[in-house]
C-alpha cells in the first residue's frame, strides 16, 4: 500500500502540475504525486514517452535542478509537453549522502514563463526535505520487525507470544516500540509502513 505524497507547496511553485517520485529504490519509488494534466497524463502512458522524456535520464543521473530548457531533447517530449499547458518546466534530483536509500525527483511545470533560480533552490530544498523525512527508521530491532511481521500474517498476541516462547506483555512492547519508531498509531499502520519501507 503506498502512501500519499501531499503538495508540499510544490502546487504554488509550479502551478502547471508537477510529478514527485519519492525513494525510488531500485525500479519503484516509495510514494509518488503526479499533479500533471489527466489528458498529459494520459498520453505520456498512451504513447509510451517515459522511455524518450530527458528528464527521466536526467533525474537518474543528475542532482540538483535543472530548467527544461536546458536538457537535450531529440524526441520532442518536452515540446509535445507544451500543447498540454507545460510550457516551461524543471527536473530537480536528491538523494541522501551514501545514495543507498534511493532518491526523490520530480518534474515541474508552469504555463507562463521559466523558473526562476529562487524557486529551483525551493524546489531542490522541499525535495530534500521530503527525502528525508521518508527515510526509514534504522533503529527497529529483529525483535520488533519479527513481530510486525507477525501481525502482517495475522497472528494473534497470544499466538506470537506462544510461537517465541516470550510473554505476551513482551509482545506487546515490541509491538509499542516499533509503533513509535515508526510514527504509527496502530499496529496495521507499523505493518503498513515497515512493508513501505521494505523492512519487512
Amino acid at each position: 500500500m503506498m502512501r500519499s505524497v501531499s503538495t508540499y507547496g510544490l502546487d504554488r511553485i509550479a502551478p502547471a502540475g508537477f510529478y514527485l517520485a519519492v525513494r525510488v529504490g531500485f525500479a519503484f519509488p516509495l510514494s509518488e504525486c503526479n499533479r500533471f494534466p489527466k489528458r498529459w497524463v494520459e498520453t505520456y502512458t498512451r504513447e509510451g514517452l517515459l522511455i524518450d522524456d530527458p528528464c527521466f535520464d536526467w533525474a537518474y543521473h543528475g542532482r540538483g535542478a535543472a530548467r527544461w530548457s536546458a536538457l537535450s531533447d531529440p524526441k520532442g517530449v518536452l515540446g509535445r509537453a507544451a500543447a498540454f499547458g507545460l510550457a516551461y518546466g524543471a527536473v530537480c534530483a536528491v538523494q541522501g549522502e551514501t545514495g543507498l536509500e534511493g532518491r526523490t525527483w520530480g518534474m515541474f511545470a508552469r504555463a507562463d514563463r521559466e523558473f526562476t533560480d529562487i524557486e529551483l533552490a525551493e524546489i531542490e530544498y522541499v525535495l530534500g526535505q521530503v527525502h528525508a523525512q521518508a527515510t526509514p527508521p534504522r533503529r527497529l530491532t529483529k525483535a520488533e520487525l519479527e513481530a510486525l511481521s507477525m501481525v502482517k500474517n495475522g497472528m494473534l498476541v497470544k499466538q506470537m507470544a506462544e510461537t517465541l516462547g516470550v510473554s505476551e506483555g513482551a509482545i506487546k512492547q515490541r509491538l509499542k516500540n516499533a509503533k513509535s519508531k515508526l510514527n504509527a498509531n496502530n499496529s496495521t499502520q507499523a505493518v503498513t509502513l515497515a512493508m513501505d519501507y521494505g523492512l519487512i
